[in-house]
């Protein structure tokens, strides 16, 4: 999310969502702080969003439940917006107004053209912000691609054009700054996919992002040549084949689509089966497949399975595991870079370098990616010419002000992580975070002690009850020493009258004892009843 603010107006720039890493345990989804929007929501004019991934439409929901205010965008973004809406089920309205490429929408002092970009989804969209001080470009996410399956290539004639006036500044795509040279066409990933179809003896599943529907037209188109029923399985895949279709991004010819449950009565030669999963997702089609899990399709010997994507960094451990599992199956695996199975949707690095020379622009800011990427964008921009002190690289909630003759940054404005889990949202919760983890690595123990309401002695012995612990069935003398300490500290007089003494006494003996006889310190959780936790002792 990028907020552009001019005299009294703001305009918002994409509003997505970020995928919890291992560690954040029980966590649905990451979104932006909006604090400082609320705040300042009578001067917020609207949301531009650049493309539909959910990186940067997932937090919608979130957004407009809070500040409803008109939403510009793509036809294909705008429908797989609204689909996603549908999903969530909430209650908000949502102005959703849809944009092509060249038109313009004011918002006061700040005026926003949209010019087409190449990206791994069609109709994504850069930015060409006018304002009274000078012109922001905003790539979105792009590549450079003359030849795309969907859609019009990047329009790098436009700017060409806006380079020719003075652009005050350049916000462009960082992500893939790291490899040299171009990345390839989307037409190589067609040649490599024809001939592995080609040459299949069996069935060719194959696995990508539901939301590359070039990816998906190309296995369509190629499936059709070779006279190829296709199966598509996948919820996601599924959701946005029916939207992509049903907007006319996608092409796919009568009588070639076959229901999931029809698998088992084709000829396995006649079968191109398109999956979700090359991520390793627990859930995912392909992933429930490699386990012998998915409801109508086993993977058997003679399958050809193509992983159509490359590991996002943190997912290689369960990719390779899915990997692993489908070859012990029987399958015939296509996968890493040297298939050709694959192209991703980001400039590399002449590609950036050709944007920076056509914009020319007096301030440069990389944006999209980790901070090592913006880092070296940043760098590549001063080897390119750009001063130093014009590039600016900023930190999440960074306020970067810029004047006709200046820039600097000013300040911050709160952007700590939010947590989404359904629609409720709050801070991220680190004592409640430590206690997951304490809870995913030593498990709970839970200990009932009971006393009588008149005389403060134990109605019955303690019950200790453990999840994630120790088998209680199999750890008899642990669990009785766990009794035995727990009725040492219930017994031990003077009796306190407060409950939440008497359960702080208990923990404490109790985190001793197990620490001393497993050395590991389970989440201990002691319910005392008898005593009114309103007394004073």
């Amino acid at each position: 999310m990028l907020v552009l603010e001019c005299g009294p107006d703001i305009v918002i720039i994409d509003a997505g969502l970020m995928f919890p890493s291992e560690d954040l345990l029980g966590i649905d989804l990451l979104i932006p702080d909006f604090t400082y929007l609320l705040e300042n929501k009578d001067r917020v004019r609207g949301i531009v969003i650049t493309h539909g991934h959910e990186d940067h439409i997932g937090a919608l929901p979130y957004l407009v439940n809070a500040l409803n205010v008109p939403i510009y965008t793509s036809k294909l973004t705008a429908r797989l917006i609204a689909a996603n809406w549908k999903h969530r089920s909430t209650r908000s309205k949502m102005d959703l107004r849809e944009v092509a490429s060249g038109e313009k929408v004011s918002f006061g002092t700040i005026s926003v053209e949209f010019f087409p970009v190449c990206h791994s989804i069609p109709d994504a969209m850069g930015l060409i912000v006018h304002t009274p001080i000078g012109t922001v470009v905003h790539t979105g996410d792009f590549k450079l691609d003359h030849t795309p399956v969907i859609g019009e290539p990047t329009d790098l004639h436009r700017l060409a054009l806006i380079g020719t006036q003075q652009v005050l500044l350049l916000l462009s795509d960082s992500t893939y700054v790291e490899l040299p040279g171009y990345t390839p066409s989307e037409e190589v990933v067609a040649d490599a996919l024809d001939r592995i179809i080609a040459a299949a003896p069996g069935r060719v599943i194959i696995a990508t992002f539901s939301s590359l529907i070039s990816r998906i037209q190309q296995v369509v188109n190629i499936a059709t040549k070779y006279k190829r029923s296709i199966v598509i399985t996948g919820r996601s895949m599924e959701n946005i084949v029916k939207v992509a279709s049903d907007a006319g991004y996608l092409r796919i010819p009568p009588k070639t689509l076959s229901r999931c449950e029809q698998v088992q009565n084709l000829p396995p030669e006649r079968i191109v089966i398109l999956t979700t999963g090359t991520q390793g997702e627990p859930t995912s089609a392909l992933v429930r497949m490699a386990n012998r899990e998915h409801p109508r399709i086993r993977i058997v010997p003679g399958d050809t399975v193509v992983m159509s994507a490359t590991p996002i960094p943190g997912n290689e451990a369960t990719v390779s595991k899915t990997i692993d599992n489908l070859f012990r199956l029987g399958a015939n695996v296509v996968y890493g870079s040297a298939s050709n199975a694959h192209v991703h949707g980001h400039g590399s690095q002449e590609e950036l370098k050709t944007i920076l020379n056509l914009v020319r622009p007096k301030y440069f800011v990389p944006v999209h990616g980790e901070y090592r990427h913006l880092a070296r964008h940043a760098l590549i921009a001063e080897q390119m010419g750009c001063p130093k002190d014009n590039v600016f690289l900023l930190d999440n909630g960074d306020v970067l002000e810029l004047t006709a003759t200046s820039g600097k940054v000013v300040g911050k404005v709160p952007a700590s992580d939010i947590v989404a889990n359904g629609l409720v949202t709050g801070a991220l919760d680190t004592k409640m975070l430590r206690d997951r983890r304490m809870l995913s690595r030593d498990g709970i123990v839970v200990v009932s002690v009971a006393l009588s309401s008149q005389t403060g002695e134990l109605a019955s012995p303690p019950e200790i009850v453990s999840k994630g612990f120790v088998d209680t069935r199999d750890s008899t003398e642990l669990v009785s020493g766990a009794q035995k300490v727990a009725t040492a500290v219930a017994t031990r007089r003077p009796l306190p009258k407060r409950k939440s003494t008497m359960e702080a006494r208990i923990r404490e003996a109790l985190a001793r004892y197990l620490y001393e006889e497993t050395h590991r310190r389970p989440m201990i959780v002691p319910v005392v009843t008898g005593l009114d936790s309103h007394d004073k002792e």
